[in-house]
């Protein structure tokens, strides 16, 4: 072979190969990518405790760092007097229901047999004293009494008429029993005693400060021996349920992703360890690169906050913790992540 074809040989088979590199970087070029790499913070909810009454502390419970679950009690007012203020409701409603309890029971049958000889007693004055007037006035028409004795006798009858008269009223008032008035007002007066022991129970309870959901002490604002109020923080909770990380996708690349789609988050602190997580929600509003961000290229662009949600029951991610997140852009539909959290 002559040193031409041989020179010619090596031309095409560099040719060649600058061809086949050529076509597979191009190829490389046209592949879409398989992920979107995002980066942010560990996000998540702060709840600050406060009494609803105000008072002086008692006893707190927990300390910075403790976890604790829903319903535990974590702080106590002194409750003294709003345990006395309870205690005197409850008489109150007590006294209302017995008085209530004996306008609906009607009158007694003691009580009528009462007034029914109290009747008796006066008909037979009101009679006694009809038979007076008349001898009365027989004697005084005879002239042996003056007109005066007739006048003394002629008002014991009319007292006596009014006795018997009165005597029975109060008989029939005793078989009618209380007015229905009577009784709804009682009633209603038993409703407000039920209410303000309500309204005493409840600030009762105030006085007990009591976990809203399962979370972690962050901070201890108030001590024992301080004063409280509905105005004044005692316990500042963080809240591990849910727990997020804030991300922010550049504009070029919003169409690439979509609330529902499986994401995994990894931490410096937590080298090769990839924590589950979704896309939960994506800002209708675009603004500029936050400048605690810190992405792979530093630049000012639009971004679009999100919010990816993380499986973390060990709670490991903390609060601002740096961290990566990739969400997979091949097989992962929007709302495909709905139980990441379950495996």
């Amino acid at each position: 072979m002559t040193l031409r074809k041989r020179v010619i040989l090596v031309l095409l088979a560099v040719l060649l190969a600058g061809a086949a590199s050529g076509w597979m970087l191009l190829r490389h070029r046209a592949a879409p990518p398989s992920r979107l790499t995002l980066y942010g913070n560990v996000d998540l909810r702060q709840v600050q405790l406060a009494f609803d009454a105000a008072g002086r502390i008692r006893s707190l419970a927990v300390q910075e760092g403790q976890r604790v679950r829903k319903g535990q009690v974590l702080a106590r007012l002194d409750d003294v007097r709003l345990r006395d203020a309870w205690q005197r409701a409850d008489a109150a409603r007590q006294a209302q229901s017995q008085v209530l309890a004996r306008l609906r029971a009607g009158s007694r049958p003691q009580e009528i047999a009462e007034a029914r000889a109290a009747l008796d007693a006066a008909e037979a004055s009101q009679v006694n004293a009809r038979a007076t007037w008349q001898r009365q006035r027989s004697l005084v028409d005879s002239g042996f009494l003056p007109r005066q004795a007739l006048d003394n006798a002629t008002e014991a009858l009319r007292a006596a008429s009014a006795g018997r008269e009165r005597a029975a009223q109060a008989l029939s008032l005793a078989l009618q029993g209380p007015r229905r008035q009577d009784i709804a007002a009682a009633a209603a007066q038993l409703e407000a005693d039920r209410a303000a022991l309500a309204l005493a129970r409840r600030q009762l309870d105030d006085a007990t400060l009591r976990a809203p959901q399962d979370a972690v002490v962050e901070n201890r604002i108030l001590e024992v021996g301080d004063m409280a109020s509905p105005q004044t923080p005692v316990l500042t909770l963080a809240l591990q349920d849910p727990l997020w990380v804030r991300a922010y996708v550049p504009e070029r690349e919003l169409g690439q992703v979509a609330p529902g789609m499986h994401a995994q988050v990894y931490s410096d602190s937590y080298p090769g360890r990839a924590f589950a997580g979704w896309i939960g929600f994506i800002s209708p509003t675009a603004e500029f690169t936050p400048k605690q961000v810190q992405t792979a290229e530093l630049r000012t662009e639009l971004v679009y906050r999100m919010r990816v949600y993380v499986c973390d029951a060990s709670g490991r991610l903390r609060l601002g913790m740096p961290v990566t997140v990739q969400v997979p852009l091949r097989d992962n539909p929007a709302g495909a992540a709905a139980d990441a959290c379950r495996g």
